[in-house]
C-alpha cells in the first residue's frame, strides 16, 4: 500500500473513466498491507471496492489476467466469487459485496472451521479450471528455501544497519535452515503435485456470512496461481490459531490455539478429499513452515528497510517477525498433539 494520499476529485476521475459518475464518496477501507483500496459510495445506493493494483509488486494485467479466469470459471458453476466490474490499469472495480463481513482475529473456533471449509472448496472448484496453466504471479511465493536465500542478501547488504537489532531472530531461523526444504523437495521429487491454490489465506481474505456465519466468498486473489496445497491450509494455521495480532508486542500474549487449528483440520479435510498421502503426512508440518516463512519475510524487508509491507512504524516489521517466531514455537510445543488431530480426523 503506498503512502499517497488521493484526493476525492483524483478518485473521481478514476471511476469517471470506469463509468461511475454518480460518486458520493470513496475512502480508504480494510486492512491490506499491498494495494490502495477504496469504498466507494453512489447516489444510486451501489457500492464498489476500487483498488490500485500495487506496481512495485504485482504486473497488474497478469494479475487481472488469472482473477479474471478464477471468478468467472467459479461463478460459472454457480459458486460464489468476486464480480470484476471494470479495470483500467492499474486500477480495478469490484463490485461490493454486501450480507458478509471479513474479520482480523478469529474468536470462535467455529469460524477456523468455516474459514477452512471456504478455502478448501475455493480450492477444488479450481482442480478442473481449463488450460493454460495460470501464470506465475509472484515465482517461489511460499518457497522457504528462496525465502531464505532472499534473507541472506538483505543480511548482507544491511541497508539500514539493522542486524544488530534482530540477531536473536536471525539465530532461530538458523537453528531451523534444515527442515525448511521439506516441502519443495517433495514437489521437486513429483510426491506432492502442483494445485491451484490462494497463496494469502488468512482469515480476513474469506467472507463470512452476517447470518450463518459460513464462510462465503474468498477474495484478495492476487496471488492466486500455481502452488501448493499444503501452503495454503499452512497459512490458515498460521492466522487462524493464532490468538493475537500479527504485530502484537507483547509476545505472552502469542501462541498457536491447539482447539482452532483442530477445527482449521476438520472444516478443510471435509472438502479437501483431493489430497494425497504426502500431503496429509505434512499437513500439519505446514502450519509450522509458513509461520516461519512469513517471519523470514518480515524480517527480510525489515534489513531491506520495509519495502514489501506497509509499515506504522520503525521496527513494525521486526514486531512481525517476532510475533511468528513466537508462533512457530508454539506450534512446535504442540507438534505431537497437532500431528495426532490430523491422524484422527483423517481416519489414519
Amino acid at each position: 500500500m503506498s503512502n499517497r494520499t488521493y484526493t476525492q476529485d483524483e478518485l473521481k476521475a478514476v471511476l469517471a473513466g470506469m463509468g461511475v459518475t454518480d460518486v458520493v464518496a470513496a475512502e480508504r477501507y480494510g486492512s491490506g498491507h499491498i494495494n490502495d483500496t477504496f469504498k466507494v459510495d453512489t447516489s444510486r445506493g451501489i457500492s464498489f471496492i476500487l483498488q490500485r493494483i500495487n506496481t512495485d509488486i504485482f504486473d497488474p494485467d497478469t494479475v487481472m489476467s488469472n482473477i479474471t479466469r478464477v471468478t468467472e470459471h467459479i461463478r460459472a458453476k454457480g459458486g460464489k466469487s468476486l464480480e470484476v466490474v471494470a479495470y483500467a490499469k492499474p486500477w480495478r472495480l469490484y463490485a461490493f459485496i454486501t450480507g458478509a463481513r471479513t474479520v482480523d482475529l478469529i474468536t470462535e473456533a467455529s469460524q477456523a472451521y468455516k474459514a477452512a471449509n471456504a478455502f478448501a472448496n475455493f480450492q477444488n472448484a479450481l482442480a478442473d479450471l481449463p488450460a493454460p496453466r495460470l501464470a506465475d504471479i509472484i515465482p517461489n511465493f511460499h518457497n522457504t528455501v528462496s525465502r531464505l536465500g532472499q534473507l541472506d542478501a538483505a543480511l548482507k547488504a544491511d541497508v539500514k544497519g539493522r542486524a544488530a537489532t534482530c540477531r536473536a531472530e536471525l539465530d532461530f531461523v538458523d537453528v531451523r535452515r534444515e527442515e525448511a526444504a521439506r516441502i519443495v523437495n517433495l514437489m521437486a521429487a513429483g510426491d506432492i503435485p502442483e494445485r491451484i491454490t490462494h497463496n494469502d489465506t488468512k482469515i480476513n481474505n474469506v467472507m463470512l456470512d452476517d447470518v450463518t456465519g459460513e464462510g462465503t466468498y474468498v477474495i484478495d486473489l492476487d496471488t492466486t496461481m500455481p502452488g501448493c496445497a499444503l501452503y495454503d491450509f499452512g497459512d490458515m494455521v498460521r492466522t487462524s490459531t493464532a490468538n493475537a495480532a500479527e504485530d502484537e508486542k507483547d509476545l505472552s500474549k502469542v501462541f498457536s490455539r491447539k482447539e482452532y487449528f483442530e477445527q482449521l483440520v476438520r472444516g478443510y479435510l471435509d472438502k479437501a478429499k483431493f489430497l494425497n498421502e504426502a500431503e496429509l503426512a505434512n499437513l500439519a508440518f505446514s502450519g509450522r513452515l509458513i509461520t516461519l516463512t512469513i517471519g523470514i519475510r518480515f524480517l527480510t524487508d525489515y534489513l531491506a528497510g520495509d519495502t514489501y509491507f506497509h509499515t506504522a512504524y520503525a521496527d513494525h516489521n521486526l514486531v512481525r517477525c517476532r510475533t511468528q517466531l513466537k508462533m512457530v514455537k508454539s506450534m512446535e510445543d504442540q507438534a505431537a498433539d497437532y500431528e495426532a488431530i490430523v491422524r484422527a480426523v483423517a481416519g489414519k
